[in-house]
């Protein structure tokens, strides 16, 4: 009989709270073989609930604002925009209030604020003012104090445990460089603020270096990520993800359907819960998350000596990587060709190291931070009796936790359905998108290194 698996759901963010989306709710399921693959519902707007004061000073990167607003809109969150006098020599407010649907603020003395205090306001009700562009004459002011227009009143007059300040520099390569706008910029930090960016690259003066205004959809996964909970700050996480090619001949190779997505979503949802990610990805197309260091390998030999490397130094390994058994023996120097053969050609094939199997045999670290065993977990993509095979690969590899799903009705879409397997049972992660499932299976892990069973 067939148990029905709840729908993700998520519990309201409340204006400052800045714990995240509620865990999805999973249960135990007798029949793994129930794991739906019918579509699944879409994707929560990541800022869905979020208040924000989107606010620009003057730069020529204002141009960038506008599509930022747009993006923050349609995730969801609820933008009210703030301009400086400079900022709206390079936009107009009429832009911003279209894009916004909201009177844009540009006065102290805006009388439309029944208390005329449009700075307490305005703070009170955000959970985060994002200043984009935020220029070297507006981060000097914010180090000293200053509160000499709407924009300084509002960002000094915030609740910083319930409000966060966010600011995207954007300025010229020396304005950047220049000893002051890093002294300000450490002291802005120092008071709590968040930096994002800048990135490097040609500027609006015809120059190229550092201090380029991040682009708008970058910005916007900062944003995501700075309200996700940091549950494995401080940790240092190694990911597999995507196939491995064993080559046959120049042109051909053995390899599989895997599209690495999941191990991706994995490895962007480890570095929002501020660990340190580190992903070997085999030979995939797909951008590397923001924030995370990537190393990109083709044979499951290379992936071994990518990930046996770098475990020692990590806390977490998760092996998503969906890596061949199994290689030819030999590598044809040239192409195989058919002629007139009437047989087909025959290949000896040799067994691949067993990657996972061989991190959870290193020895544990000495003391906590040591090189040593990370905590260990495994994925089994299977084409049927998922339960069974993956209690076996849990017996087989030893190690704490197996994650299972129907590999063949999942690689390369967006969406999954998991169960995790571990000594004492196991329970489902019902279906949704790729990245809510890891942001659950990275709460998971977290919860199982607070309660002592491992990881660095």
């Amino acid at each position: 009989m067939r148990r029905t698996i709840r729908r993700l759901s998520f519990a309201p963010a409340g204006i400052g709270d800045n714990r995240g989306p509620a865990m999805p709710s999973a249960e135990p399921m007798p029949d793994p073989l129930d794991l739906p693959v019918a579509a699944a519902p879409p994707p929560p707007a990541e800022l869905a609930g979020r208040r924000l004061v989107l606010a620009l000073s003057g730069g020529i990167a204002c141009y960038k604002s506008a599509e930022l607003l747009r993006l923050l809109v349609k995730a969801g969150a609820e933008v009210q925009v703030l301009m400086t006098e400079a900022a709206q020599q390079f936009v107009t407010a009429v832009t911003m209030q279209a894009l916004s649907n909201r009177p844009v603020v540009t006065s102290p003395w805006d009388l439309r604020e029944p208390n005329a205090m449009a700075h307490i306001n305005l703070s009170r009700s955000a959970d985060a003012i994002l200043v984009a562009p935020a220029s070297a004459d507006l981060i000097a002011r914010l180090a000293q104090g200053r509160a000499d227009d709407l924009l300084a009143l509002t960002c000094l007059a915030r609740p910083a445990q319930r409000c966060a300040l966010l600011l995207a520099p954007a300025m010229n390569r020396e304005m950047w460089s220049h000893p002051a706008t890093q002294r300000n910029l450490a002291q802005v930090r120092a008071d709590g603020a968040e930096v994002f960016g800048p990135d490097a690259g040609d500027q609006a003066c015809g120059e190229v270096g550092d201090g380029r205004m991040l682009e708008p959809a970058d910005l916007l996964l900062d944003l995501v990520a700075h309200f996700q909970p940091k549950l494995l700050a401080g940790r240092r996480v190694l990911i597999t993800a995507g196939p491995t090619f064993e080559p046959i001949d120049p042109v051909r190779g053995i390899t599989n359907l895997s599209s690495g997505k999941m191990g991706f979503a994995i490895a962007r949802a480890a570095r929002e819960a501020g660990a340190e990610v580190l992903l070997v990805a085999g030979p995939v197309h797909l951008p590397t998350p923001r924030g995370v260091r990537r190393v990109d390998v083709r044979t499951a030999r290379e992936m071994h000596d990518a990930v046996l490397a770098a475990a020692p130094r990590h806390g977490v390994f998760v092996a998503t990587a969906a890596v061949a058994d199994w290689r030819p023996a030999t590598l044809s120097e040239h192409k195989i060709k058919k002629g007139g053969r009437k047989l087909a050609p025959s290949f000896e094939l040799t067994e691949n190291p067993d990657i996972l199997a061989e991190v959870a045999r290193l020895a544990p670290p000495a003391a906590p931070g040591a090189p040593g065993r990370p905590y260990c977990v495994g994925f089994a993509a299977e084409s049927h009796d998922l339960l069974h095979h993956a209690r076996e690969k849990l017996a087989r590899k030893g190690v704490p936790l197996i994650v299972g799903n129907l590999g063949p009705a999942t690689f390369g879409r967006d969406d999954n359905a998991l169960l995790l397997v571990d000594a004492q049972g196991h329970r489902a992660l019902p279906q949704a998108d790729k990245l809510t499932l890891a942001r659950a299976l990275v709460a998971e892990i977290a919860q199982r290194l607070a309660d002592g069973e491992g990881g660095a």
